[in-house]
């Protein structure tokens, strides 16, 4: 069969759909009408070559890693050929680069082949998107493994989030990739989740800021962003990966959807993928209320909507609310799917049999179809100068793990590190310490830098299945990042115990180490992996929430050795460190700080870098006892007497010490009455008290004080990153409309009520020194989508008394 000419139609004319000087939506409808019904419903597949997923000879069977659950199911999808996969048309081709160590070359040359195949089997001659995961950075061999999402949470930095977006966004279209699957807007409602490492935190309105500014990056970058998992996904019961979400829709509308919405509307998000759980007994992929009276009639969402993996056909395996694939695929077209990935089961000819019995209206096809040729359009694929070489032509140039993309790797890495106790051991270096003369770093964490990575991250993700190839990039670990970082001391290693198992045949050799030591680094936590590979990750979720394996026994016997204990927990979700604070002389926080991590981690141990994360999520006092989060109505938030049980956290959300010291005060709220459509401002007075420079992240909590339904005690609804010289002041000042007051009523509508707010400032969730309260009045309103999503942050430089002139600051 010989290629279709793209170009011009039977008179020599070029094709209307292919005229790039036409409007988007009339090159759509021009196509669709010279389309077959095969034709269009060919665009809602998708094809997975590289699923082979088949471990290569030298692993053992037991080391094999899947990269989607359930995958041995569906392998009768990967025997399909590309050639009849493509017979009509195809959607998608998934994971050319993410599914096997290619290079970018190589992985170029797979999509140049990919993409000919596909055009030649189109009759008109339509290529296929590419999608790939970028969770962590671009997901293939060699590129930079940036901090996990959880790490993003934690620098409470979105302009810097977006610039990361960005780099990855332009790795990604230089190899001829289209569609990133992320990012991960789930809200954490229970830390023993196995994938709270994919998230950004437990507060919607820190995921919606973060999320909206990696959505942006990526876009700018020229890549579609998909946002995912739509919805309910991180409140399984009892946090077990695909478990039922016993969620009512109020909770649904007021701590899910909002980070969606907000990513739509403030990033311009152009894809999102269903959630693979069912919300009060409705699966996602099945629900027209949520994929399209929500998404599409009130938010205006004019993109596309891609199944997860599998999700289509998981209506029948799993959810059986289907009788097989084609009745599921009949579901999910029906409620709002457009494309089925990675292979085609539900989307296939059997449509076009319904179609023509009338048993499905074809217009469900074309809505499907027209969304996806929309994005094709916007993407350059039907232009008629395009073709699969000039598609991936950035291939040959571009640096998949370049200089400038770990410089920005160890920003984010430096930015998410949070202090939580320096103790007397901190920093290390500086402020008159001369520094350990011998240091003793123990535990498995510490010589091995894939704990510094998510399973999302391609070492994790899919180099186990080639042990031979190492980690594709290089990752110093925290053990030869100290050795960099204190080359006057000597450094001796003990592991101590392995991250999981109930091995403490270790446990002396390391205990002596640190007894013989001036100092004992103890690195403990997690190692990433799918499906029970890890003990963080996807379908690694934690029967409780203490550290995995012996690690918090090896912890308690180093304390015991008498030696000044400084516990580094590098881990994808928090973990109870009631116990281990009594014995450690210092304590910080590393959320899977990427291939950098080793030296950022290192940077802050000694002083070099100032430490400024603050906690994304709570750090547990004890392991079994508080899996839910900070945003708790008043019968969550305290045990008043009536339980046994104190679910007040060690340390609180948002939560991060400094080698320096922050003064928040002078509250100055602008009004003391505004309408419910009115807004006011908070501002106030942050100095910088210590000896050194810094950051300190202002945040903003507000109460309704009484309201139709419980509402949480405090809930974050703005915040300012602050960077302040010694002696130096500021004002940060945040502009509140009374729609960030909004939310779900007993009537499932969302309304501005009148009555008290409480205005609470400060640095964490816990310590708001700042307190003042604003009455709303005037009538009840009902909004939508057109309120306020976003509280504006000012930075300015403040008057300080001390020096009788004008601070410079700037967030």
């Amino acid at each position: 069969m010989t290629a279709p000419d793209r170009t011009h139609a039977a008179d020599g004319t070029l094709r209307v759909w292919q005229d790039p000087a036409l409007p988007v939506a009339d090159r759509v409808e021009a196509l669709l009408a010279e389309m077959t019904l095969e034709e269009k419903i060919g665009q809602l597949g998708s094809r997975w070559i590289g699923n082979d997923m088949q471990s290569p000879e030298e692993v053992e069977p037991d080391n094999a890693h899947n990269v989607a659950p359930m995958q041995d199911v569906f392998a009768a999808s990967g025997t399909v050929p590309i050639e009849e996969a493509a017979r009509h048309g195809l959607g998608h081709l998934t994971r050319v680069f993410g599914s096997a160590p290619l290079t970018a070359v190589e992985g170029a040359a797979e999509v140049v082949r990919l993409q000919r195949e596909v055009v030649k089997q189109s009759r008109l001659g339509i290529p296929a998107l590419v999608h790939e995961e970028c969770l962590t950075g671009f997901t293939t061999y060699g590129a930079t493994v940036y901090p996990a999402a959880i790490a993003w949470g934690a620098t409470f930095d979105p302009e810097l989030v977006e610039r990361m977006a960005a780099a990855i966004g332009g790795d990604m279209r230089a190899v001829g990739a289209h569609q990133g699957l992320s990012p991960v807007l789930d809200v954490v409602r229970d830390y023993r989740w196995g994938r709270v490492e994919e998230t950004m935190g437990e507060d919607p309105y820190l995921v919606a800021t973060l999320g909206s500014a990696y959505v942006r990056g990526l876009e700018k970058a020229g890549v579609v962003a998909t946002l995912k998992h739509f919805a309910g996904y991180s409140a399984s019961r009892a946090a077990r990966n695909h478990g039922p979400v016993p969620m009512g829709r109020r909770e649904l509308m007021d701590m899910i959807l909002p980070t969606f919405e907000t990513a739509i509307a403030e990033g311009g998000a152009r894809s999102v993928m269903n959630s693979y759980s069912d919300v009060d007994g409705v699966p996602a992929a099945a629900d027209p209320w949520l994929l399209t009276e929500v998404l599409r009639d009130e938010w205006g969402f004019t993109g596309t909507v891609v199944s997860d993996y599998w999700a289509i056909a998981f209506l029948a395996k799993m959810h059986q609310v289907a009788a097989d694939h084609e009745e599921a695929g009949v579901l999910a077209l029906t409620a709002g799917i457009d494309v089925e990935l990675p292979d085609t089961l539900g989307f296939g000819g059997h449509l076009a049999e319904l179609v023509r019995r009338g048993e499905l209206p074809e217009e469900l096809v074309d809505r499907a179809a027209r969304r996806l040729l929309t994005q094709k359009v916007q993407l350059g694929l039907l232009d008629p100068d395009w073709t699969p070489e000039g598609s991936v032509a950035g291939a040959d140039a571009v640096d998949l793990d370049s200089p400038a993309n770990r410089a920005l790797a160890r920003e984010l890495a430096e930015r998410s590190i949070v202090l939580l106790d320096a103790g007397d051991a901190l920093p290390l270096l500086g402020e008159g310490r001369q520094g350990p003369r011998r240091v003793a770093v123990v535990g498995p964490c510490a010589d091995d830098p894939r704990t510094f990575m998510g399973c999302y991250a391609f070492p994790n993700h899919v180099l186990p299945r080639y042990p031979n190839l190492g980690l594709g990039l290089e990752a110093p670990s925290l053990l030869d990042a100290l050795r960099a970082e204190l080359p006057d001391a000597e450094i001796v290693h003990e592991r101590g115990c392995d991250w999981r198992d109930q091995d403490r045949s270790g446990f002396a050799a390391a205990v002596t180490a640190a007894r013989e030591s001036d100092l004992c680094v103890a690195v403990v936590g997690d190692l990433a992996g799918l499906f029970g590979q890890g003990t963080s990750g996807e379908g690694c979720d934690a029967e409780d929430l203490r550290l995995p394996g012996v690690q918090e026994d090896l912890l308690v016997e180093l304390a015991a050795a008498g030696t000044p204990l400084v516990v580094v927990v590098v881990s994808g979700r928090p973990y109870a460190l009631g116990r281990v604070r009594e014995g450690a002389a210092a304590l910080v926080q590393a959320f899977m700080p990427g291939e950098e991590g080793g030296a950022a981690i290192a940077g802050v141990l000694s002083g070099r870098v100032q430490p400024s994360g603050k906690l994304p999520v709570q750090i547990p006092r004890t392991p079994g006892g508080q899996p839910g989060t900070y945003l708790q109505p008043p019968l969550g938030s305290d045990s008043h007497g009536i339980s046994n049980l104190d679910p007040t956290p060690l340390f609180p959300f948002g939560y991060g010490a400094s080698y320096t010291t922050f003064e928040v005060g002078d509250l100055e709220i602008s009004d003391s009455e505004v309408s419910t459509d009115g807004e006011f401002t908070v501002s106030v007075r942050v100095r910088n008290t210590g000896g050194r420079a810094g950051e300190e992240v202002v945040q903003l909590y507000l109460h309704d004080v009484l309201a139709q339904v419980t509402r949480p005690t405090r809930q974050l609804t703005g915040f300012a990153r602050v960077r302040l010289e010694p002696g130096e002041s500021a004002r940060a000042t945040f502009t509140v409309h009374a729609d960030r007051t909004a939310f779900t009523g007993r009537d499932l509508r969302r309304i501005v009520e009148p009555g008290d707010i409480d205005v609470y400032v400060g640095t964490s969730a816990s310590d708001l020194p700042c307190q003042g309260r604003v009455r709303l009045t005037g009538p009840l309103r009902h909004v939508g989508h057109d309120r306020r999503l976003v509280t504006p942050a000012d930075v300015r430089p403040a008057v300080s008394p001390d020096q009788g002139g004008t601070d410079a600051a700037q967030s």
